[in-house]
């Protein structure tokens, strides 16, 4: 490209407009982008009659120079401009666009707004976290110079089947970590966690939203303390990093401490998976702010009623129109630029089934977007994730039109496993349907094997701990009157709502969550778990904290000393998924001719499960990795409140069973321990064995 610039310097004549130098830019880059002696600035609008660039001195309100495009400059759509003597150092910009003002079709223009580049590469104003911006809803971007050496770095390309997922949000996985040496809160926080990451054994992390968004864009304050948008649903640009998230001020850098962390935990083995919010925009609906896609094209970029009202499918006032062609576009474009750019390992696609919606909100049999991204080559190599329902009431675990690319957060691997797990009736089945992969949701022969994401937590709801500590929300703080977040959390509290100085509930409330874990990293799927879990985290019952930015939401590490039992008993759950491929895979036929998966009850090779059955055993078989011996592990589950007795599958003269995993005991790893043909399961417990040779006695 810069050899192309040059040229044009020497074949195309200058315009002389507000002092620079002008020429018509490059039309298929869109955003704008340093080139030798200047900038590229290139903007699309379909019904927009004129464009403004406006230049600022950095955090400065008003524009030291505006440049308007010149009619000749437009081809089509597109408005694209070369403005010479441009120091990328020295100037944030935006634009102003004027066109047709007609609200009943959409058609919402006014000259007078200053516009976010939809394609900036960097937003500014953003850097001080927590800070409200004193011009209000006003966005300048920065152009953005990529200097980042990956030299000749190699993305890890994990297989599906071996990611173990940990979900986190980049701020308060480190805000109250005394350990941190950096500033708390951030990327370079993060880094610095990746001993511990590699000790839990970890291999992907999935980081809530990191595009850039503004916390501050709904504050207010309820009971003395400040509520924000924590979370970051709520997305301004999707081609910006949050700089809120930067220990430094990067200025026209921006990326980089982002790209050095993904590049570290890269090459420890670890991937990262970045949550993508292509629903709604942080611009709600008419009574939101104005400050992007509603000045570009407002009804191009947002899904209208026929009288030009908000569709809502997201909840949060306004849906994104994903599969209109000049949507679709932005959308590729910028997941494309996420991989090239940032080496990103995989996405995972906030209400998901809004990218399958057409333009009148109605459910498509084939949606295209969803189809270019399956077969993007650019996106070829990357973990595709679904959360394969939205606020609209589309719901479609198992169905989410895939092309066998997609996989999906399993809602009902959840569900039933919350319910199975505290001890439900009517669940044995669909329990041990999940544990087996869920095979009734995913057809192998149409999704293949890796469609499932198994969990139990997530970000949205309960903690571990608090699934066992709550029987009902605890929501207060949030300022809504208790009436915001999921009630049907299918959690029990043991026996005592919230925290107890009982030492037998203390006790069951950790055994229910090994129990948790246990079942969730020896079910076939991915994996996935909350991030703070492994020592139960709490949260104090709040199961919607998206405007907590404090010790509820912020993880507390002083726990993991407290519970360090829960996270070795975690960290080695996870080793031991890692070590058994039956596990997460197909690995052949065992010399014992046992079938691949098979489902037992109190008795061996007895599967009815009758709607009382509290008792449910899955065995899987196959041989080791290097084929040079059998693997085969046995998950044996009670969740009755007494003692029952199991008979495991008769095995030949030479094998016995080996206890790996108690859950009744409070460490809970047994470690080769021999048992006979029946073995007794304590109340409320996992035991999780395996066959191994007999010692050959001397």
């Amino acid at each position: 490209m810069n050899e192309i610039a040059n040229n044009m310097i020497h074949l195309v004549p200058f315009d002389h407009i507000a002092g620079y130098d002008i020429r018509p830019g490059f039309y298929e880059i869109n955003g704008a982008t340093e080139i030798p002696g200047g900038v590229n600035f290139t903007i699309h609008s379909n019904h927009a009659t004129s464009c403004e660039l406006l230049l600022f001195h950095r955090t400065e309100e008003e524009p030291y120079a505006v440049i308007k495009f010149p009619p000749h400059y437009r081809i089509g759509k597109v408005y694209s401009m070369i403005v010479f003597g441009l120091n990328i150092e020295e100037f944030e910009y935006c634009y102003r666009l004027d066109g047709p003002y007609n609200p009943k079709k959409g058609l919402i223009f006014n000259k007078d707004k200053y516009l976010l580049d939809p394609y900036a590469r960097a937003v500014t104003g953003q850097s001080v976290w927590g800070r409200i911006k004193p011009n209000g809803n006003t966005y300048k971007a920065r152009v953005v110079r990529d200097d980042f050496d990956w030299g000749d770095f190699v993305q890890p390309l994990i297989p599906m089947e071996d990611l173990v997922i940990y979900e986190l949000h980049v701020r308060g996985y480190t805000k109250l970590d005394g350990s941190i040496t950096t500033k708390p809160g951030t990327y370079a926080a993060l880094m610095e966690k990746l001993p511990y990451l590699k000790k839990l054994g970890v291999n992907a992390v999935e980081l809530m939203p990191i595009f850039e968004f503004d916390e501050m864009h709904d504050c207010r304050e309820y009971n003395g303390k400040q509520l924000i948008d924590y979370w970051g649903y709520n997305t301004v640009n999707f081609f910006s990093p949050n700089t809120g998230y930067s220990a430094q001020v990067e200025y026209n850098r921006e990326g980089n401490e982002l790209k050095q962390l993904i590049k570290t935990l890269n090459e420890n083995g670890i991937e990262v998976i970045l949550d993508v919010v292509f629903n709604h925009t942080a611009e709600g609906n008419e009574n939101g702010p104005f400050f992007s896609f509603k000045g570009f094209d407002n009804n191009i970029y947002y899904m209208l009623t026929p009288n030009g009202e908000y569709y809502n499918y997201s909840g949060c006032g306004n849906t994104l129109n994903c599969n209109h062609p000049i949507v679709q576009q932005m959308i590729l474009e910028c997941l494309r630029y996420w991989v090239t750019y940032y080496r990103v390992d995989g996405f995972r696609f906030d209400l998901a089934s809004i990218l399958g919606r057409n333009e009148d909100g109605e459910p498509m049999n084939k949606p295209p977007l969803i189809q270019s991204l399956a077969f993007d080559p650019i996106l070829g190599e990357v973990k595709l994730i679904a959360e394969a329902w939205d606020a609209g009431g589309l719901y479609q675990v198992g169905s989410f039109p895939s092309w066998n690319r997609f996989a999906e957060w399993n809602g009902k691997y959840r569900d039933d496993l919350r319910s199975f797990l505290k001890g439900d009736e009517g669940f044995a089945t669909a329990a041990v349907a999940r544990i087996t992969g869920s095979e009734d949701l995913y057809d192998p022969n149409i999704r293949g094997k890796n469609a499932s994401v198994n969990f139990i937590t997530c970000h949205d709801g309960f903690t571990l701990y608090d699934l066992y500590s709550y029987n009902f929300k605890h929501n207060e703080a949030n300022g809504w009157n208790n009436t915001d977040g999921e009630s049907n959390n299918r959690s029990w509290n043991c026996g005592v709502e919230g925290e107890t100085d009982n030492e037998q509930i203390l006790k069951l409330r950790r055994r229910l969550i090994r129990n948790a874990f246990a079942v969730l990293l020896t079910s076939r799927g991915t994996p996935m778990f909350l991030a703070g879990d492994e020592f139960c985290n709490t949260q104090f019952g709040n199961n919607n904290p998206y405007c907590q930015d404090n010790e509820i939401s912020w993880i507390d590490w002083s726990l993991l000393e407290k519970n360090k039992d829960m996270f070795s008993f975690v960290s080695y759950m996870i080793h031991f998924r890692k070590q058994h491929g039956v596990l997460r895979k197909d690995m052949g036929t065992c010399s014992l001719n046992f079938p691949c998966i098979s489902r037992h009850g109190n008795y061996s090779w007895n599967a009815e499960y009758n709607w009382n059955v509290h008792v449910v055993g899955v065995m899987f078989a196959g041989r080791t990795a290097d084929n040079t011996g059998d693997d085969i592990v046995f998950i044996a589950i009670n969740t009755y409140w007494e003692a029952q007795v199991v008979y495991l599958p008769q095995l030949p003269a030479d094998r016995n069973w080996v206890m790996e995993v108690n859950t009744f005991e409070e460490v809970g790893i047994a470690l080769n321990q021999p048992v006979d043909l029946q073995v007794t399961l304590q109340p409320r417990s996992v035991m999780v064995l395996v066959v191994k040779e007999k010692m050959k006695e001397d």
